[in-house]
């Protein structure tokens, strides 16, 4: 009996997630742009690719043969697809087309009842952008490079594992399984570190990757939530890893959304969980005596988005917390 299974990551560039001079090209003068986020649903990847809508995906596609169940034999195959890049405004914009890095295959791993597949793709965008980096030649004029490692383990039931193993700090990569569906985000964007460290020999090409930090998806209604909160013009936090947005028993009356970073959840200074990109935070505070029930903690530098409570539909958050596990929402 033959098994096929297949994960694809998508790499787009959400809004603010450039620094310095380079938010004035992304924001102000609208030189280069930020992407929509993909959809929730993977759909049709070569029209997400051709147009524009992500600047590189990887998809992994592999298979097992078994007979009575062991695998007999397996295969792999998928690739990197580069997008495009516009770069100017309106009319005058002009599109660049990316060019692909080889895709990276290391021999499956196998074992009596798995095989696992590991596959790097990335490409780098044909515009010289001249900089100081951080290691030799410490000049640099060819982009930095964006990629992803994935893996897919396949088992001789049938069953498959799909996981982002490496990845690039910039821009941020959406995982999607087999069929289809958004199961996993990277958590932290660096532009910095990606700009003046990833090329030559500190890639994947050059044998080093870096461990991506991955959180889980966030909720239907939280991504509804989303929408209500950046409509209400909400002021934007940063904090340093290590720093608090707000903790346990202190008042609190605003809903925060976490745009970019992790945070960890802690209670009676406990960590009881994770969040990443996408979660809506604070509600418990607002609907119960407005006191925070968790400490919020960066783990990483983190960008939140905040606004009051009265700019948000009081049902919408009674709905947010019934849904929750038993960990607070602060």
């Amino acid at each position: 009996m033959r098994f096929e299974s297949s994960v694809t990551s998508l790499s787009w560039i959400p809004l603010g997630a450039t620094e310095g001079f380079h938010r004035l090209t992304f924001g102000l003068l609208k030189v280069a742009h930020y992407d929509p986020p993909p959809p929730e649903e993977l759909g049709d990847l070569d029209e997400l690719v051709t147009s524009g809508r992500v600047r590189f995906a990887n998809r992994l596609e592999a298979w097992v043969e078994v007979e009575d169940g062991s695998i007999v034999d397996a295969g792999q195959g998928g690739g990197g697809r580069s997008g495009i890049t516009r770069v100017g405004y309106g009319p005058a914009s002009i599109s660049f087309a990316s060019t692909a890095m080889p895709d990276l295959r290391a021999e499956p791993e196998v074992c009596p009842g798995w095989v696992r597949f590991t596959q790097t793709a990335g490409g780098v965008v044909a515009i010289p952008t001249p900089r100081r980096v951080r290691h030799q030649p410490y000049v640099q004029i060819a982009p930095s490079i964006p990629w992803t490692t994935l893996s897919l383990t396949l088992h001789a039931d049938g069953s498959s594992e799909p996981r982002l193993v490496g990845a690039s700090s910039f821009p941020r990569h959406w995982v999607y399984d087999h069929g289809g569906r958004l199961v996993a985000k990277s958590g932290f964007i660096d532009y910095d570190a990606w700009w003046r460290e990833a090329f030559g020999s500190h890639t994947p090409w050059g044998d080093e990757d870096s461990a991506p930090i991955v959180t889980a998806v966030e909720s239907a209604l939280e991504r509804q939530l989303s929408v209500a909160v950046i409509d209400a013009r909400p002021r934007f936090r940063r904090l340093q890893a290590g720093r608090t947005l707000v903790r346990q028993g202190e008042p609190g009356d605003e809903l925060f959304l976490l745009f970019d970073g992790v945070l960890r959840v802690e209670v009676d200074g406990r960590p009881v969980s994770e969040v990443g990109p996408g979660a809506i935070l604070g509600e418990m505070a607002l609907l119960h005596e407005g006191r925070r029930t968790a400490t919020l903690r960066a783990v990483t530098p983190c960008r939140v988005a905040a606004v009051p409570k009265d700019r948000i539909d009081r049902q919408a958050l009674e709905e947010l917390a019934q849904g929750r596990t038993p960990t607070p929402g602060c």
